[in-house]
C-alpha cells in the first residue's frame, strides 16, 4: 500500500460509495472530469426540538484526506468495478483542491454552509462519503452531549459510551463529547488518540466476584487508594454505602449509583454520607442519563454525571442530516428544485451578526461574491481549511475549539439553550442566495 499509515489509521480511500467512483469514471471518460466546481456540506433543518447544531470531526476530516490513497490493495479490489484508465488515475490521486468551513466548534443552523469543497469535479467527488460519515456522525454526538453539558450547569460529565456503540465510532464520539464540554472519557484509545483525559471505576461484576461487597470494595481501595469510585448499588444500596466507607474512610472519593430512582437515592446517600462523616465524598450518578434525566437531577446533591447509550447515539438524532451538494461549476450556480430538497446554487459564505453586548442575533448566508456589510461586533464564520490540498497552518487544536464552544454557546440568547422545542437559536438569512 503507498503511503505510511498515521497513527490514526490507514488508507482512507475506500471509504467511499460506488456511485461516486462511477460518476468519476464516467467523468474522466466524458471530459467533465475537470471541470472547476463547489461542493457545499449543509443541514436543511435541525433534528426535531433542537435549536442549534454543533460542527464536530473536522480535525478528523482533514487527517483522513490526508490519507484519501489508492494503494495497490485498494486497486486491485477496484479492478471490474472500474476500467483501466479512471484505475491508472486513482493510483496518482491526491486531492488538490481547497476546502473553507466552520471552525470545528462552531454552531451551525439551518442551511449554514459548514463545509465548502472547491476543485475539480473528479477530485471533490470522491470526498463526498468521507466527508458526510464524518461530519455527520460527530456533529450528532458533539451536539447532543453539548446539551447535556448545559443541563449539568457545571457538573463534570465522564463519556462511557463505548460499550454501546462501534468500536471505531467510540473513539469518535469521545473526542466529540470532549469537544462538547464532557471532562472525561472512559475510552483509552481515546486518550491515546487524541489526548483526552480518562477516568473510570469497576463494574458490577467486581463486586459479584468476590464472596462479599465489603471484600470488593476494600480490595479496590487497597489497590487504587481511598480517593477511588466505588459502585454501591450491587445489592443494597443503603447498605452499600455503609461497607464503602468502612473500606475507605472518611477520605473515600465517590460513590456511584447506576439504577433506581436517581434523585431520591442521591438525596438519601448524601445524607448517609455526612452522618458517617464522609462530608467530601462525591456523588456520581449514572444508568441511562439524556440531557432530560439530567436538567431534572439540577438541584439533587449530585457531583458528576456517567453518560453511556445516549449521547453516543445523538439522543435521538443519531445523524446530522447534513448533505453534500453540487452549487457550482465552472462559475455558474447550480442548485436541485426538487420539492423539500431543494438547494441554493452558487459559492456561499455567512456572517454572524452579534449585539454589542456580545450576544448573537442571526446568521446571514450570502453568495461568496457579493458579501453583506459586516458591522464591528460581526464575523465571517467560515475559515481556510485546506489550500492546494495541503492543510492551512495553525488551524484550532481540540482544546481550543472545545474553548470556542463554550465561548459560542455564552452568545446564544437563553432562549435558545433551551431543551424544549422551539425556534432555532438563531435564525439564518438568505441575503441575495
Amino acid at each position: 500500500m503507498t503511503g505510511s499509515p498515521s497513527s490514526a489509521g490507514v488508507s482512507t480511500a475506500l471509504f467511499t460509495d460506488r456511485y461516486e467512483l462511477t460518476m468519476a469514471a464516467a467523468s474522466l471518460a466524458d471530459g467533465t472530469a475537470q471541470r472547476h466546481c463547489v461542493f457545499e456540506v449543509f443541514a436543511r433543518r435541525l433534528p426535531e426540538g433542537r435549536r442549534y447544531g454543533v460542527v464536530a470531526g473536522t480535525g478528523r476530516l482533514l487527517e483522513s484526506i490526508e490519507r484519501f490513497r489508492f494503494g495497490e490493495q485498494e486497486l486491485a479490489m477496484l479492478e471490474g468495478v472500474v476500467d483501466d484508465a479512471t484505475l491508472s488515475w486513482l493510483a496518482e490521486y491526491r486531492f488538490s483542491g481547497d476546502i473553507d468551513g466552520y471552525p470545528e466548534g462552531e454552531l451551525y443552523f439551518p442551511g449554514s454552509p459548514i463545509l465548502t469543497v472547491t476543485g475539480t469535479f473528479v477530485d471533490a467527488v470522491l470526498l463526498e462519503t468521507l466527508v458526510l460519515s464524518i461530519l455527520n456522525h460527530d456533529s450528532a454526538v458533539a451536539s447532543a452531549a453539548a446539551r447535556m453539558v448545559t443541563a449539568a450547569a457545571g457538573r463534570p460529565i465522564i463519556e462511557m459510551g463505548s460499550r454501546r456503540t462501534h468500536e471505531a465510532a467510540a473513539v469518535a464520539s469521545a473526542r466529540a463529547t470532549y469537544l462538547a464540554g464532557f471532562t472525561t472519557t472512559s475510552n483509552l484509545e481515546a486518550q491515546r488518540r487524541h489526548g483526552i483525559p480518562t477516568a473510570g471505576t469497576a463494574a458490577h461484576a467486581w463486586v459479584l466476584l468476590h464472596d462479599d461487597e465489603l471484600s470488593a470494595f476494600t480490595s479496590q481501595v487497597k489497590s487504587l487508594g481511598p480517593d477511588t469510585t466505588l459502585l454501591v448499588d450491587t445489592y443494597d444500596i443503603r447498605r452499600g454505602v455503609e461497607l464503602a466507607v468502612e473500606a475507605a474512610g472518611t477520605g473515600l472519593g465517590a460513590i456511584r449509583i447506576d439504577s433506581g430512582d436517581l434523585g431520591e437515592l442521591a438525596r438519601q446517600a448524601r445524607d448517609q454520607l455526612d452522618a458517617l462523616g464522609a462530608t467530601e465524598t462525591k456523588i456520581v450518578l449514572s444508568g441511562d442519563l439524556d440531557e432530560y434525566a439530567i436538567a431534572s437531577l439540577r438541584a439533587e446533591p449530585v457531583d458528576s454525571y456517567g453518560v453511556g447509550t445516549s449521547v453516543v447515539t445523538g439522543s435521538g438524532a443519531p445523524t446530522a442530516g447534513m448533505v453534500y451538494k453540487l452549487v457550482e461549476v465552472d462559475g455558474r450556480p447550480v442548485a436541485k428544485r426538487s420539492e423539500s430538497k431543494e438547494s441554493h446554487g452558487g459559492r456561499k459564505s455567512a456572517v454572524r451578526r452579534y449585539k454589542p453586548t456580545g450576544t448573537a442575533i442571526e446568521e446571514v448566508v450570502h453568495l461568496a461574491s457579493t458579501p453583506p456589510g459586516i458591522g464591528p461586533h460581526d464575523r465571517v464564520v467560515p475559515i481556510p481549511l485546506v489550500r492546494d490540498g495541503e492543510q492551512v497552518a495553525g488551524l484550532p487544536t481540540l482544546e481550543e475549539s472545545r474553548e470556542h464552544l463554550r465561548a459560542a454557546l455564552v452568545s446564544v440568547p437563553w432562549e435558545g439553550l433551551k431543551l424544549s422545542r422551539g425556534e432555532p437559536a438563531l435564525p439564518t438569512v438568505f441575503e441575495g442566495v
